[in-house]
């Protein structure tokens, strides 16, 4: 019922033609249609609120100043980091990478950090350079929500104003999940299977350890870890894609989830949902990975990129009595029941809308 006023789809892995390309790449920049069907809606809807999520390239920040226009308090919640980084993920190909701080943007053409395209790379930088002469999102955003502390701090550092930042975590409903409180034999990681997750840490190390592991999912390293699992000898089960209740066995019968990832990972809900199934979580430390591991209460960290590091946490929990495994499995569970629940999530926003004004 509201698709007339949805923006055309663009996607930057489809093959467009010249023409399509041509007529796409302004509104990537700064979509027209985008401010003009803002403008329908909120005619129409007369909101109190605006809460937006993820405008970027598809409906673009040009909206931002009709919100201001039309006095509609707005708050933007920073599931990445583009308010910053161009590239949304602050990582490119020689890791992580900070390269365009302090307005440096060219920099993501420079090293291509968009598909490793030239083109992309160059109409990102355009954008971004853009709405930093605009100030579309210091001068009509009110609220910055991030769901780590750890987001919050590098956005600080790269020069938002802390007094439009605020923290409001991730949250799971734990009544979904079926939690068994046992500790099994195997390790698991579960996501997109992608060079900045750090799976070739993670299976050099299991390998060191010798250690059993499972790794749930699809993505374009597949056959590259594949094959290295083979050449290092580790017991690893390349599990293919899971969802629902598939995938919350896989999860829920493991000794540990294994986040290795190599990148500023934000607050994943991969953790949440481990301690949801009470499986401990054995995490690198970067990103906001460590705000949500209790190291020996909930599960571990190690430092990120390590092998040695993290085969050393892997032989300690498969040593480790099931017992043990099976409390830090129920602390965390009840970490999520004390503090990550729908109700606290929504009492935080309510508190975010609160404090720019909006009458709940």
């Amino acid at each position: 019922s509201w698709s007339e006023y949805f923006v055309d789809e663009i996607e930057f892995g489809h093959q467009y033609s010249l023409s399509e390309k041509i007529r796409k790449t302004p509104k990537v920049i700064y979509s027209v249609e985008a401010r003009r069907k803002i403008g329908q809606l909120i005619r129409k809807t007369q909101p109190d609120v605006a809460h937006l999520h993820n405008i970027y390239h598809h409906i673009s920040p040009s909206i931002l100043s009709v919100l201001k226009k039309e006095g509609i308090p707005t708050v933007l919640t920073a599931h990445d980091l583009k308010v910053a980084c161009p590239a949304y993920s602050m990582l490119t190909h020689d890791g992580v990478c900070e390269r365009c701080k302090g307005g440096e943007l060219y920099q993501v053409a420079a090293n291509k950090c968009i598909k490793n395209s030239a083109i992309l790379s160059g109409i990102v930088m355009i954008e971004s350079y853009l709405h930093h002469f605009l100030k579309s999102y210091r001068n009509n955003v009110d609220k910055i929500v991030t769901p780590s502390k750890f987001y919050k701090q590098k956005l600080e550092e790269w020069g938002c104003d802390p007094a439009q930042l605020v923290h409001v975590p991730n949250y799971v409903d734990v009544d979904q999940f079926q939690a068994e409180f046992t500790a099994g034999d195997y390790f698991v990681f579960f996501g997109r299977l992608s060079h900045e997750k750090g799976l070739h840490t993670m299976i050099r190390a299991a390998a060191a350890a010798g250690v059993k592991v499972r790794i749930v999912g699809t993505g374009p390293d597949e056959a590259e870890l594949k094959l290295l699992s083979e050449k290092c000898g580790a017991d690893v089960e390349f599990r293919g894609y899971r969802s629902g209740q598939e995938l919350h066995d896989e999860v829920s019968q493991a000794r540990a989830v294994v986040l290795p990832t190599e990148w500023y990972e934000n607050g994943p809900l991969s953790v949440l949902e481990s301690y949801a199934l009470a499986t401990p979580v054995i995490g690198a430390d970067i990103g906001g990975i460590p705000e949500f591991i209790r190291s020996g209460e909930t599960g571990a960290i190690f430092p990120s990129a390590s092998v040695d590091g993290l085969a050393t946490e892997l032989r300690r929990f498969q040593e480790m009595p099931d017992t043990e495994i099976q409390e830090m499995g129920r602390c965390g569970r009840a970490w999520m029941e004390d503090e990550f629940t729908p109700l606290h999530y929504r009492q935080r926003i309510v508190d975010v809308f609160k404090s720019i004004g909006v009458s709940v």
